[in-house]
């Protein structure tokens, strides 16, 4: 096995001291520009690395922001990914993405790497609808922000988008457009976001004069295409098919509109479907699918900022304040939800 190069190595073969490559590394600016070009070759004849985490335990600073999501094959996140990795390098740090799948289990062994490695900080989208995953991140010290989440009964920043209205947004839509009864494909039902766009779609219901039974409500376990296409067959088995259905995520509205299409019902004419997410598929899909728009990228990029903002505080005099940023949903309409009623 190949023995790694050492800082010292450098020192010897440049013929300077360990301080002398530590400030070429460093502060550059502070040595000579002859014995710069010296220590530069020796770096780059060793092919040196510098060993960030022993740089690391010494600043007591991390160069790495963690970001935990719920599922990174779903593009929505992707995008969030993007966002809070375009705020991280401007201000010269890195993002160590991963992904819980959904499961509080991989969340708590995610969360417990963050403290081994002494991160910076967190985005979070949490899947522990418990909190008992937050409680005991929260003992390591290490600042998080929560993302696609309201920072509810904690002390702590939050970047989300209101689902309330959102929901309202989707079934506002299917009312106007003339349908009575609705399905709504939920998900999880632990997940705060299945919940609020549910209420938003009560609460649009219940403007219409509308009963909460014209909601009839599918959940599922996950919120993927797969999920969505085994709600679709649920709803072609229901003796009284709802004539539109809203999604919670634009993975099973694609996954509902491939079962309709298998089963030869038409969509919009017999099904309407409304998403949620407005992720790039959604266009692109054989009918071009209604959904919520998310600011996905906005959203990551926020998160990113305020953590930064809070781990670059020092002092009492400089003191963070906590925030919760609650950005607005659109709706984008498209053919999936189009027929005339």
């Amino acid at each position: 096995m190949a023995q790694s190069v050492g800082i010292k190595d450098v020192a010897r073969v440049a013929g300077v001291s360990v301080g002398t490559v530590s400030n070429v590394i460093n502060r550059p600016d502070t040595v000579a520009a002859e014995t710069r070009a010296r220590v530069l070759s020796a770096i780059d004849r060793l092919g040196y690395v510098r060993s960030e985490s022993a740089r690391q335990l010494r600043a007591g600073r991390s160069r790495i922001m963690g970001l935990l999501v719920l599922d990174m094959g779903n593009p929505f996140f992707v995008d969030v990914a993007r966002g809070a990795e375009r705020a991280a390098r401007e201000a010269g740090l890195g993002v160590m993405v991963c992904n819980s799948a959904q499961n509080p289990s991989e969340e708590a062994e995610y969360l417990s790497l963050f403290a081994e490695q002494r991160v910076r900080g967190v985005l979070l989208t949490p899947s522990d609808a418990s909190g008992r995953n937050i409680a005991s991140f929260r003992r390591h010290g290490i600042p998080f922000v929560l993302v696609d989440r309201v920072a509810e009964g904690t002390t702590e920043c939050s970047v989300s988008v209101d689902d309330v209205a959102g929901g309202a947004l989707a079934v506002r839509h299917l009312v106007d457009a003339g349908h009575r009864s609705i399905a709504y494909v939920s998900g999880p039902p632990g997940l705060n976001q299945v919940r609020d766009r549910r209420t938003g779609a009560l609460n649009a219901l219940a403007e219409a004069g509308l009963g909460p039974d014209a909601l009839r409500e599918l959940p599922t376990e996950r919120l993927d295409v797969a999920a969505g296409r085994d709600a679709g067959a649920r709803l072609l088995g229901l003796s009284e098919r709802p004539t539109a259905v809203f999604c919670a995520n634009d993975l099973l509205a694609l996954g509902v509109l491939q079962a309709m299409y298998a089963a030869g019902v038409g969509v919009p004419d017999d099904l309407a479907i409304v998403g949620y997410d407005d992720i790039e598929f959604a266009a692109a899909a054989a009918v071009p699918l209604t959904s919520v728009r998310q600011p996905a990228v906005t959203m990551g990029a926020l998160a990113a900022e305020l953590l930064l903002e809070e781990t670059e505080q020092e002092g009492a005099a400089r003191r963070h304040e906590h925030r919760r940023v609650v950005l607005q949903p659109e709706l984008v309409v498209r053919r999936s939800s189009l027929s005339a009623r």
